[in-house]
This record gives structure tokens, C-alpha cells and sequence, in this order.
């Protein structure tokens, strides 16, 4: 078995503007780096459970009916097709794992 290792600063962007870190067969590795405010994200449910941590600004994750304010320090689960979306308040960052791993 060999080492992966990505750096952030040269990783690969993904469909939604992430970057695509370590990933194996069960679980992967992102980062959202810098999401500017705006409108909430569309609504979406995906085939795979998300853990994330915050990393620098606030975000309000809406899901399935509850909203929860998202800040540094904060750590959040979305289960594996909930029904959800964000909304960026300030610059944002955060590294979140999927798993499977997100497509």
C-alpha cells in the first residue's frame, strides 16, 4: 500500500468549486476554501454522509428544516440523503469527509 498525499494548494477542483484531497475506497477528504455570501446553495440530497469542520467565517446549514449557524470550531454531520443546503455569511472555509466518497 503507498502514501497519498495532496496537497491543498495543488489539489484538484471538483464540480462545486472544492478541492478533492486524500481519498480511498470508503471515504474522502475535502476542502471549501474561501465561499463568498451569496444566496443559499440549491437544495440537494446526496447519495453519501458528510462530517465537516469549520475552518474561518459562518455559514447556516439548512437541514431538513432546521437551520444551525455554522462557525470556526463548529463540526457538522448531513446524512447520507438528507435533504439540505448552505448559506454562506462570511468567507468561508471548512474540510469536510464523505462516505462513500463524494463523486
Amino acid at each position: 500500500m503507498s502514501t497519498t498525499n495532496i496537497k491543498a494548494d495543488a489539489a484538484p477542483a471538483g464540480a462545486q468549486g472544492e478541492k478533492k484531497l486524500a481519498a480511498g475506497h470508503h471515504v474522502a477528504l475535502r476542502l471549501w476554501e474561501n465561499e463568498q455570501p451569496g444566496e443559499p446553495k440549491p437544495l440537494s440530497n446526496r447519495p453519501y454522509e458528510t462530517v465537516g469542520y469549520v475552518l474561518k467565517g459562518r455559514a447556516e446549514l439548512h437541514l431538513e428544516g432546521e437551520v444551525t449557524v455554522l462557525e470556526p470550531g463548529s463540526s457538522y454531520l448531513v446524512p447520507q440523503g438528507a435533504s439540505h443546503t448552505y448559506k454562506i455569511l462570511e468567507s468561508f472555509s471548512a474540510v469536510e469527509a464523505t462516505s462513500p466518497p463524494a463523486e
